[in-house]
């Protein structure tokens, strides 16, 4: 959604000082200490800071007091108290002398200006901030600035300008490996797309940052990546998905006591059920976004809160109500002076480029001029170098003729080489591909089939009083005989490099037709657009969208008590489309926890980069929808 914007940070760098005493050493020890695990603890970092505050002041080290006071800063500002964090970051800046430092203090500054909606004053901070980087060569933090420059622009809608800087970024982190900076610059990009309506692209973003997040344990990071995923699921329609999302992810904001993401999720939640018309489920999250809006004091979600009253209020015909609200929506917004700041704001970001530009510019003056001086010393020498130069290159020129000709028979030879080893490589893959298939099926599928056979003849040859162990024996062939169709399945896949969808027809067609003799009262139907019969997929891919939609059928007939399944595949807009619906029960896919089986097969449709969705209402039915791409199709 819109207002799914994370809020930035890194750690102050350590001082750089002579020689410090013992006291000095214990106060920058516990000042990293304190960094080190205030995302996760923020109450014992807190103490350590006392500590360290303490130290400092007893050894009156004016650096060390402004570094401690700064991170006191990060911390106020994580936990959602801007003015606060603002206050201690102005106080820090007038005792630190270290250009990193400053530059640290500089970048909280910025970050506590922009959640109050102080957008130019947010600029400023940050452009110093990355001019001290850029002059320290820190890569890693001009790539956090730009970040969050980028996020400004964000807020003010300007997302060409902000995918610049979120770019920018992106090549930053990923030129050093820093992983946490990577997702956090996906994220924000993915949000630039998805206001611009590129969602699916903008969800794949999102579940690439969400993959890190989840590598990382960072738990903050999982519940912003899972709300944005929400928000993207929310614009392509698959409500109940997003409610699932919004829900999960307020969740982990709670544990983390972070006012501004359950306020973030709660009005997520509140747009999805007031488009649901659920009015009294809205306003309940409504009322709950905007008390935690007012006690994290960020902006953006005070004003969404006050755009999700004035809907509710208009859409249940109290007007009075929702005139009030829209009048306190925008007095709040012409107090921040949102509109006033583009052009401010756009002109701090020109002059500093171009101030940037003019200094390279300098630069290439001076380096010119010189150059030019020494080429007028050595005009001579270099006419004397050019006539050997000549001899050289004439001689050069006939061994390089000679050896261009040695060398394209010597090409040839190597392509026609690589080629017969290529011919002779997949011949031989193929044929251990076989000898694979076929052992499967001559071993352990004669071995699968001993087994059913045996546990015929016993129930056959005994008889079995106890009730119990006749049924287990009975299980025992079922599962067995289920085990050879999936060996089966296997195989199949193994011997094809490629499976069209003819293919792919004829073997949900099987297993529809014995799902048919298992459940008599269940009608199927099967469509299939004519101009997919020639479509060609990769095994992989083949397989893991059979084995969704088997997965999918299963489902219904274990635990819909539909009487109708319906599997529908069609070309839509360039995209192919694969729906698995029935008429069913259906359930609330909000208080449902999701089983293995629905995890196993989104996870298999986002291994071949597809989108997969579920819409479920009780005593509506139930339907799966798997969207693919040419990209995703020829993986």
């Amino acid at each position: 959604m819109k207002n799914a914007i994370k809020i930035l940070f890194f750690l102050f760098p350590m001082l750089v000082l002579g020689q410090i005493s013992d006291d000095e050493k214990q106060c920058k020890i516990l000042n990293e200490k304190a960094m080190q695990i205030y995302l996760g603890n923020p109450d014992q970092a807190m103490k350590l800071l006392q500590k360290a505050e303490v130290i400092a002041k007893k050894v009156e080290n004016d650096e060390l007091i402004g570094l401690t006071i700064g991170n006191f800063a990060i911390l106020k500002r994580m936990k959602g108290s801007f003015l606060e964090s603002k206050k201690l970051s102005l106080e820090a800046l007038t005792r630190v002398k270290s250009a990193s430092n400053k530059a640290t203090i500089l970048n909280n500054l910025g970050a506590c200006n922009r959640s109050l909606g102080l957008y130019n004053e947010a600029i400023k901070n940050y452009l110093n901030a990355l001019k001290i980087y850029e002059q320290l060569n820190d890569l890693k933090r001009q790539g956090i600035v730009d970040d969050n420059i980028g996020m400004v622009f964000s807020a003010l809608s300007q997302m060409d300008k902000a995918k610049i800087y979120h770019q920018k970024a992106l090549d930053l982190f990923q030129q050093i490996g820093y992983k946490k900076g990577f997702s956090e610059s996906l994220n924000n990009i993915a949000i630039a797309l998805a206001n611009q309506d590129s969602v699916p692209k903008a969800l794949v973003y999102f579940r690439k940052s969400l993959r890190i997040e989840v590598d990382l344990k960072d738990q903050k990071g999982i519940a912003e990546s899972i709300n944005n995923i929400g928000g993207a699921h929310y614009y392509l329609g698959a409500t109940d998905s997003a409610i699932f999302y919004f829900k999960k992810s307020a969740a982990l904001e709670l544990l983390l006591k972070n006012s501004s993401g359950v306020a973030q999720s709660h009005n997520n939640i509140a747009v999805v059920y007031l488009d649901k018309k659920q009015y009294p489920v809205a306003k309940k999250y409504i009322d709950s976004a905007y008390n935690y809006s007012v006690n994290s004091k960020i902006a953006a979600d005070l004003m969404f809160s006050y755009q999700n009253y004035i809907q509710y209020y208009e859409e249940t015909n109290n007007f009075v109500q929702a005139n009030t609200f829209n009048k306190k929506y925008f007095n709040f917004k012409d107090s921040i002076q949102k509109i006033a700041n583009f052009k401010e704001i756009n002109e701090l970001e020109t002059k500093y480029e171009t101030n940037k530009k003019e200094k390279l510019l300098a630069e290439s003056k001076t380096e010119l001029l010189e150059k030019d001086i020494a080429i007028k010393k050595s005009k001579y020498t270099v006419l004397a170098i050019a006539v050997f130069a000549f001899f050289l290159a004439l001689i050069g020129y006939l061994i390089y003729r000679q050896q261009k000709l040695k060398n394209k028979q010597q090409e040839q030879e190597f392509e026609l080489k690589s080629a017969i080893t290529h011919i002779e490589t997949q011949s031989k893959l193929q044929e251990q591909r076989l000898t694979i298939s076929r052992d499967l099926h001559d071993n352990i599928g004669a071995q699968l089939t001993f087994i059913i056979s045996s546990v015929d003849n016993i129930k056959q040859g005994f008889d079995i009083q106890n009730v119990k162990l006749n049924n287990k024996l009975g299980y025992i062939s079922e599962f067995t005989k289920s085990t050879i169709v999936e060996l089966r399945d296997t195989i199949w896949a193994m011997n094809n490099n490629q499976i069209d969808f003819e293919d792919l027809r004829a073997r949900i067609l099987n297993f529809t037709e014995k799902a048919k003799f298992a459940k008599e009262n269940i009608d199927f139907k099967f469509n299939i657009d004519a101009t997919l019969n020639e479509e060609q997929l990769s095994s992989i891919v083949g397989m893991n969208i059979y084995r969704t939609i088997q997965e999918a059928v299963n489902n219904a007939i274990k635990y819909s008590n539909a009487d109708t399944i319906a599997i529908d595949a069609k070309r839509e807009n360039g995209k192919i489309e694969i729906v698995v619906s029935d008429n069913g029960k259906g359930f609330d896919s909000i208080t449902t926890e999701a089983g293995n089986g629905l995890l196993n097969m989104e996870k298999r449709i986002d291994d071949i980069h597809g989108i997969f969705s579920l819409e479920s209402k009780i005593a509506q039915g139930t339907t799966i929808r798997i969207t693919l791409d040419q990209q995703s199709l020829n993986r």
